[in-house]
């Protein structure tokens, strides 16, 4: 019989530093090719000031702190996307508090082939677990040398040790979004500290002061700034979101345990 161990399921995407460079061209490309599009700004040249009401020539007068932050937003969207995939995958095909009632009742029965069929047809990371638990259940089931307790323990370790085995891929990347958190943040004061710099550095000119200067170097710190707290804004939002679905799965996978380990006490 083949078990879900051996079905191949969405694993997400283990090379995150891959991704972080693909957004990081991206990036690129839009600072330069969008932002900096000579349309945006008053004589088609980006050395001016924006066209009045144009977001994107204003958007690249934040420097080049913009494609450095927007990088950091695009991994996180990308990222995003990764881990919602991933994690429904790992929940399986249908709503996984039903399939644990059903897995809860099947257990409660005996009925140890009906709890194989639900993983089989559910799928993902619980059913996983559960199957890999279901057969040391019923390898210990034919055991005649171990004590009733050593059973109950070595299922209870099979269960750890398969649920160990899934929770890497369920948190796979979520510490690069929580890194991003606090790193976006930091990148967008670290680039209204520069335009701050720069308009200062105006104001102190000599001979009067230079409106464009000025105006760029007040564009430059808003614009970081604004993007630095939308960037750790959706990654705080994505991390904590993710976080608690991994929490229910978890739970889930616990309280599945406890049924196979109190089924197994309680018949044998």
């Amino acid at each position: 019989m083949k078990t879900n161990s051996s079905k191949k399921s969405f694993k997400g995407i283990e090379d995150a530093g891959l991704v972080i460079i693909v957004c990081f061209l991206v990036a690129i490309g839009i600072y330069h090719f969008v932002f900096g599009n000579p349309a945006n700004f008053m004589n088609n040249d980006p050395n001016n000031h924006p066209l009045p009401g144009n977001m994107l020539g204003t958007i690249y007068k934040g420097g080049i702190i913009v494609p450095v932050i927007q990088t950091l937003l695009l991994t996180v969207l990308a990222l995003s996307v990764e881990r919602f995939f991933t994690l429904r995958a790992s929940f399986g095909r249908s709503k996984l508090s039903k399939f644990v009632e059903q897995l809860k009742e099947a257990l409660n029965k005996g009925n140890l082939e009906k709890a194989q069929e639900l993983c089989d047809k559910q799928r993902g990371s619980v059913a996983n677990v559960v199957s890999s638990t279901l057969r040391k259940y019923r390898e210990m089931e034919q055991n005649n040398e171990l004590s009733k307790d050593q059973k109950t323990l070595a299922i209870q370790k099979e269960l750890e040790e398969a649920t160990a085995l899934e929770l890497p891929m369920m948190q796979q990347n979520l510490p690069i979004i929580a890194t991003i958190t606090t790193l976006g943040t930091l990148m967008g004061l670290l680039g209204t500290v520069i335009g701050m710099i720069r308009s200062f550095a105006a104001l102190s000119a000599g001979g009067g002061t230079d409106s464009v200067a000025l105006s760029t170097g007040i564009s430059e710190a808003l614009i970081n700034t604004a993007f630095g707290i939308l960037t750790g804004a959706l990654a705080v939002i994505s991390y904590n979101y993710y976080t608690n679905k991994i929490d229910k799965l978890t739970y889930s996978l616990d309280e599945v345990g406890f049924s196979i380990v109190q089924t197994f006490a309680a018949t044998h």
